[in-house]
This record gives structure tokens, C-alpha cells and sequence, in this order.
């Protein structure tokens, strides 16, 4: 475990950017090693609560995500290889073609491509062409272009303070 978070983190490229990993209470995720690199590499560990269904927000998003997929396989696999074929070509459809919403409907890998805030700037400029040459379509201004800093699936309290005062 602790090879593969140092691997990931230095192919990601994410410097001393603030990290949580979110994980079980597995005693691999809980070893000596593993809590020594994280803290190394300036990453905070999250666990779920013992016998909490709900706790692990992040999983159970993608596992709806995944259930929900056309190609879903309802009737499971036939074969490991097949489930990881699929695995596969759903995680490069999550990361590069699903447009999520939390991040104003762009894909994960535009974020992370730094590529967002001119996205953004394009959509502003056909929305502003739009109601100029059509103003009785709108009864206000159009929508919020800006990105958020952060995004969360089940805020803390604080988050959603700040939040309402714009920080």
C-alpha cells in the first residue's frame, strides 16, 4: 500500500498540494509503513466508522455511478479478465467523458489538465451571445462560470458555512 500511494502520488504530480485518503479500517491501510509515507507526503488518512453504512460517501457514489452505466453488467461476469476489461473502460469514461456536475460539468481530467477555467470562459462567451442577441430568454444573468476551489460529496458543517460566506 505504501508503494502504491507513493507511486500515485508522484505520477499525479500533486506536490505538497493538502491530500485526504479515505479508506477501511484494514489493518494495511492502518500498517506503520503506509501511515509513515502519508505523512511523509503531507496526506491526511480518513476511515470509516466501524458499522456505519453510510459513511464512505466517496464509494458509495461510484459504486451508483458504475450500477447506473448502460453496459452495466447485471449478470456479472463470466471471468476476471472481463470484469477488468470493464473496470477499465469505465474508470477512462469517469475520469475523461462523464461530466460531473460538483465541477460545473466538466470531466475530472479537464480539471486536473488545468483546462477548466478556459472551458469556462468559452461557455461564458456563447451564454453572453446568446442573451444578447436573445435578452427576453433571460430573466436574470446567466449562470455562475467560476470553478469551485474545493467540492465535497457530504460537507462538514464548516464547509457549508464558508461556503454561504463565499470563502
Amino acid at each position: 500500500a505504501s508503494q502504491l500511494v507513493s507511486k500515485a502520488h508522484l505520477r499525479e504530480g500533486v506536490g505538497s498540494s493538502p491530500l485526504v485518503l479515505h479508506s477501511d479500517n484494514g489493518s494495511p491501510m492502518k500498517g506503520a509503513s503506509l501511515l509513515t509515507t502519508l505523512y511523509k507526503l503531507n496526506v491526511a488518512s480518513s476511515y470509516s466508522r466501524p458499522r456505519v453504512s453510510n459513511d464512505n460517501a466517496y464509494a458509495e457514489s461510484i459504486f451508483r455511478t458504475c450500477k447506473y452505466r448502460p453496459d452495466y453488467p447485471y449478470k456479472g461476469f463470466s471471468c476476471i479478465k472481463g470484469a477488468r476489461a470493464w473496470v477499465l473502460k469505465f474508470v477512462h469514461w469517469y475520469n475523461h467523458e462523464h461530466k460531473h456536475s460538483g465541477i460545473k460539468f466538466i470531466s475530472p481530467a479537464q480539471r486536473h489538465a488545468e483546462n477548466g477555467n478556459d472551458i469556462m470562459k468559452r461557455r461564458k462567451a456563447v451564454y453572453t451571445a446568446a442573451k444578447a442577441k436573445h435578452p427576453e430568454r433571460w430573466s436574470g444573468s446567466t449562470r455562475n462560470w467560476e470553478l469551485p476551489n474545493s467540492v465535497f460529496l457530504n460537507p462538514e458543517k464548516e464547509n457549508i458555512e464558508f461556503t454561504k460566506l463565499g470563502r
